[in-house]
């Protein structure tokens, strides 16, 4: 499964939001907790305050169990601190029964002390909050003589604590919410406009391999950040030197292709001055003895055959070099005319040829590009295999793929040459011409759909394969 990348301009945004998020729930949970324990704190206080308040009056009615004096002072103390907005108080005897309450009808007189009320004993003013129920309960024992003669008990109505501390969580997240997505924005649009000069250079270096490399505009270097100006620079000096290199790679290829048929014609030269001489010989031949009806026939049986000699080479050699201007598919003797072009070179050379072109009489694949592949890679082979030695040409027909090895005896391909055939897609010749006819090689075949293989050929020499997929019908005619 491929994983999924995500854009550098989505990623800060999100490592800030991250982040933000982080810092926000840090600095809220700080100020929430400072929050509650200052409201804990000053809850205590006015608890204290108020059971301080009420515990000097109630011990001595306490002692006496007075009922109504004990209902009488809490009465006036909840009227003095209603602030306080105590919601229950409950003065208790030693033993924990009920003296008196504020809800007599909830809480009457000798009844237990509810269990909802702090039990344990304190000298001083204690304080339980309980956040759910929304509500704080606290208790003041009452002492006499060294002795605990009673209890107050009060609860308090926490709910504007609450409500207050909503309203502090409800303004921490709005405020951190905004912050955050107004820094995720700032950044977002801040990487977007520093990642613009990337995405432009991107751009051009993401162009199509078949297309070439275009500089980028001075409109754009010009109005880019100073940092990228000078990246921009180098790219266009780099793409202008890649273009030069491209049109002078082109123009020896053209130059190496010219030499190839120079050196060709060079070697024909031969196979096209034996039957010139017979044609004089036989010309001087009819103007002796011309008259007579044998030597005519004869003489004229000559001349057809060192005529089409001739014809046969001559055009062997313009198809080989003058792309198709029809759109045929390439036929058997197509292949087979390519024999006639290296006879010389082999002849010279006193190689052995061997000659295997079968299994097919036309395939749907451009004569043109078989042609100048297969003559490349002969005349190389003829070139590396020593006098004596042996050089072949394999062609037939494999899984829609026109298939043709090529085997030499020399000493093998080199490193260079390798690297040309089948290695970096940048790879070229070099200057004086060496290598460009398998570079040219390789871009028919690249353009064709075709592969190219090498292997060492036992006990000495190379192994090409060339395999060239059959085309449609309907695409030859764009076929180089």
């Amino acid at each position: 499964m491929r994983a999924v990348r995500i854009p550098l301009a989505i990623r800060i945004p999100a490592v800030v939001i991250v982040f933000m998020a982080a810092v926000a729930v840090f600095v809220s949970e700080r100020v929430l907790s400072r929050l509650q324990e200052a409201q804990t704190r000053h809850l205590g206080d006015l608890a204290t305050v108020y059971l301080d308040g009420l515990a000097p009056a109630l011990v001595a009615p306490v002692v006496r169990e007075d009922v109504w004096e004990v209902f009488d002072i809490v009465d006036r103390a909840r009227q003095i601190h209603a602030g306080l907005r105590p919601t229950e108080t409950v003065v208790a005897t030693a033993d924990g029964r009920v003296l008196a309450s504020s809800d007599p009808r909830l809480h009457p007189s000798r009844s237990p002390l509810p269990s909802s009320f702090l039990a344990e004993r304190t000298t001083a003013p204690a304080i339980a909050s309980n956040d759910i129920e929304g509500r704080a309960v606290a208790r003041r024992d009452l002492s006499s003589g060294g002795r605990i003669v009673g209890s107050v008990h009060a609860t308090f109505d926490t709910a504007p604590l609450l409500a207050e501390r909503r309203s502090v969580l409800m303004t921490l997240i709005g405020t951190n919410a905004a912050l955050t997505l107004a820094l995720a924005l700032t950044a977002w649009l801040t990487v977007r406009r520093m990642m613009r000069p990337m995405r432009v250079l991107a751009s051009h270096l993401k162009a199509s391999p078949e297309s070439p490399v275009e500089p980028i505009p001075d409109s754009l270097v010009n109005t880019a950040p100073r940092e990228f100006r000078g990246l921009f620079a180098a790219f266009n000096r780099m793409a202008e030197a890649v273009r030069e290199r491209e049109a002078l790679s082109r123009h020896l290829a053209e130059e190496e292709r010219l030499a190839s048929l120079g050196r060709l014609a060079s070697g024909m030269a031969h196979e096209i001055n034996n039957p010139l001489g017979g044609l004089f010989n036989a010309i001087d031949t009819l103007k002796e003895h011309g008259e007579r009806s044998d030597v005519r026939r004869r003489t004229i049986d000559l001349i057809d055959r060192g005529l089409k000699g001739i014809r046969d080479v001559v055009r062997t050699t313009l198809v080989t070099y003058r792309a198709d201007r029809d759109a045929r598919s390439l036929q058997r003797a197509d292949i087979d005319d390519l024999k006639l072009l290296i006879e010389p070179e082999i002849r010279r050379k006193s190689l052995t040829l061997q000659w295997r072109n079968e299994g097919f009489e036309e395939v749907q694949v451009s004569p043109s590009v078989v042609r100048q592949v297969l003559l490349n890679l002969l005349l190389n082979a003829c070139q590396a295999t020593p006098p004596g030695g042996q050089v072949s040409l394999r062609a037939t027909v494999e899984d829609a793929h026109l298939v043709a090895v090529v085997e030499d005896s020399g000493p093998g391909l080199s490193d260079s040459a390798h690297d040309v055939l089948v290695g970096r897609p940048d790879q070229t010749g070099s200057a004086s011409g060496s290598g460009l006819g398998l570079w040219m090689v390789r871009r028919l075949v690249r353009e064709g759909g075709g592969t190219i293989a090498v292997t060492p050929r036992l006990p000495e020499g190379t192994t090409i394969r060339v395999a060239l997929p059959f085309a449609r019908e309907e695409g030859l005619a764009d076929v180089a």
